[in-house]
């Protein structure tokens, strides 16, 4: 919630020496953090939620915590990479800048094919980079950041300054999508990896053939906005996530019997009433898993997963079954973390799960999380090696039945 009153920024991390980049060193290099911004404080957003009452639509959006005049400053004929990330607790946004092209040269740390955009939709928790060569007169241009499927739009800008420009930014707005759902699906399957790059290693992308593995388990989890005793919660296969009194992963860790169970959340979506609980997959070591989420609410959707990337290797209108398969992407998808689900539809991830842990999967609008939209999915074996899973810090708070051991 710290988040709604600016508790954030950037760490950007750059590319070993090692790894060659599948682009020209830019000449320079900005980072737009894109925010809503609310009039309530971060403890009315909270008691709004806590009394059972959804949030409102924010009042504003922010570029680095301003409204408006920011300036960016850049040399004509030169190339400069801005990294973008909605860093809101609500709200997908277009991001552009008058009278110039984008490449998108990555997403969430993975290196994309070089498409060129006009604008760019940017989901609650997603970032990207492009790179942006100044080929226009010597002049300031808008940088522009608009809401996505919301009722008013609302807006915010900063300026592009070409070095030893006289004249201020003028004219009407470059015009950016509204609610066109199809039109960001279609965009969203254009973003592909660049399979001949290096990212983490020196080995490239597409040296990792996801789309030959056999699905060994295929989760299907459908998000809702339900009353439970009277107050608004939101459920994933019906369960509203509360978090136990002793922490998960040392109930885990230590064999502790009564804090969660792993028949609490079926991996498909039932019929019946939602009711309170704390979910946990259960998943073996190395297990290569099918997640769609599915979305039949008339709100976007933007899902984290924590502890490892995901192959985001399908989008579609209705319902998912498995004859959706035939649509996925199996060979240029993008790894990544946060995943948007469109309204009234579905998306399809492929995960290798290599990460031994206790791991986070929620959604990442803020109110949806607070109020129940997440679950946990414990990746397992029965080795005990540092090699696959780090023993609990010493500094660790050991509570609820857990607090015995210390």
């Amino acid at each position: 919630m710290h988040r709604a009153s600016g508790a954030f920024g950037a760490l950007n991390i750059n590319q070993r020496s090692v790894i060659t980049t599948p682009y020209p060193q830019p000449d320079g290099d900005f980072t737009l953090l894109v925010t809503d911004w609310f009039k309530m404080s971060h403890k009315d957003l909270r008691k709004r939620l806590d009394a059972g009452y959804a949030l409102p639509l924010p009042d504003a959006l922010l570029i680095n915590g301003v409204s408006k005049g920011l300036i960016f400053t850049g040399e004509q004929g030169k190339t400069y990479k801005f990294r973008v990330s909605n860093v809101g607790i609500a709200t997908s946004i277009n991001f552009r800048i008058q009278s110039h092209t984008m490449s998108l040269i990555e997403v969430e740390g993975a290196h994309t094919l070089q498409e060129s955009y006009e604008s760019l939709d940017v989901h609650v928790g997603q970032s990207v980079t492009v790179l942006v060569t100044l080929k226009a007169s010597v002049r300031d241009y808008y940088i522009v950041a608009s809401t996505r499927f919301t009722k008013p739009i609302l807006d915010t800008t900063a300026s592009l300054r070409y070095l030893g420009s006289k004249n201020a930014v003028y004219g009407p707005l470059p015009v950016g999508p509204t609610y066109h759902i199809h039109w960001s699906m279609k965009q969203a399957r254009t973003i592909r990896m660049n399979l001949t790059a290096n990212a983490a290693r020196p080995n490239p992308q597409g040296s990792y053939h996801y789309g030959t593995i056999p699905i060994n388990r295929t989760l299907i989890l459908a998000n809702a906005a339900t009353m439970i005793y009277g107050k608004l919660r939101y459920t994933v296969n019906r369960i509203s996530y509360i978090n136990p009194p002793t922490p998960l992963k040392l109930a885990d860790w230590y064999n502790i019997s009564g804090v969660f169970d792993f028949k609490t959340m079926l991996s498909t979506p039932t019929i019946g009433p939602a009711h309170f609980g704390t979910s946990v997959f259960d998943v073996e070591l190395h297990e290569f898993v099918e997640i769609v989420f599915q979305n039949d609410e008339r709100s976007i959707q933007s899902w984290h997963m924590d502890g490892t990337s995901a192959f985001l290797v399908g989008y579609g209108s209705g319902t998912w079954n498995v004859s959706m398969r035939k649509r996925y992407n199996l060979v240029d998808a993008v790894a990544r973390h946060t995943f948007q689900v469109y309204p009234l539809s579905w998306t399809s991830i492929l995960v290798s799960l290599d990460n031994k842990g206790m791991w986070n999967l929620r959604s990442q609008i803020w109110s949806r999380r607070y109020l129940g939209q997440e679950l946990y999915v414990r990746v397992w074996n029965d080795e005990k090696s540092l090699y696959t899973e780090a023993e609990p810090p010493l500094n660790a708070l050991y509570c609820g039945l857990a607090k015995r051991l210390r």
